[in-house]
């Protein structure tokens, strides 16, 4: 067993600890012995190597605010964008690809979002409202899954963010924290998308304001 990485791992899923350990007030003995209690490993004979592994683990925490400082400064200069009457397809991979083209120019002629993922098995298409009884007449029997009352939300930040690592995990750690499902992202270049639910924006765009 190892202690180090048993350490830091519990408090890895512990965001709260994690966060009480930023800000100084965590009382490492206490932690030490909870840790002991809820991965059932002798106390005695762990108590002084989890204690250490918590301090070490306390300094890796501060190394990590400088590098939040840098993630930070890129999401302050980043811009938002909202859209909303968002649609989410996933389409069967074995589909006439000559339809998809079409769909693709009716909607960017319409000057309209259309984002198109391609994964192993599937095509996750992610478009507006509009274009959706045109979606179903092209693909019909092939769609797997329809997702209605969404937002897009778009982060257009400096193209120092290619290079700055841990942005996008700060990211996505926003939306964990505050138990926002994230529909879909996707990113190119400088621009992160997120799609959520319609109802879950007023949570999030507050958290938004770096």
């Amino acid at each position: 067993m190892n202690i180090t990485k048993l350490t830091e791992q519990y408090i890895s899923n512990h965001p709260s600890i994690k966060d009480g350990m930023k800000k100084g007030i965590i009382n490492y003995s206490k932690l030490s012995r909870q840790i002991a209690e809820d991965s059932d490993i002798d106390l005695k004979k762990n108590f002084d190597a989890i204690l250490i592994a918590c301090r070490r683990y306390s300094d890796k925490l501060k190394s990590y605010e400088t590098k939040e400082s840098k993630v930070l400064k890129i999401l302050k200069q980043s811009k938002v964008e909202i859209k909303n009457k968002i649609i989410v397809v996933v389409i069967e991979k074995s589909i006439y690809f000559d339809n998809l083209l079409t769909l693709e120019k009716e909607i960017k002629k319409k000057a309209e979002i259309f984002n198109l993922i391609e994964g192993t098995n599937a095509i996750t298409l992610i478009t507006t409202e509009e274009f959706l009884d045109k979606i179903r007449t092209l693909f019909k029997s092939k769609i797997i899954k329809e997702n209605k009352d969404l937002v897009e939300i778009t982060l257009r930040s400096p193209k120092e963010i290619e290079t700055t690592p841990g942005v996008i995990n700060y990211l996505y750690s926003l939306f964990w924290d505050n138990d926002i499902n994230i529909v879909e992202t996707m990113s190119c270049w400088t621009d992160t998308l997120f799609v959520i639910k319609e109802e879950d924006i007023g949570r999030i765009m507050p958290l938004l304001k770096f």
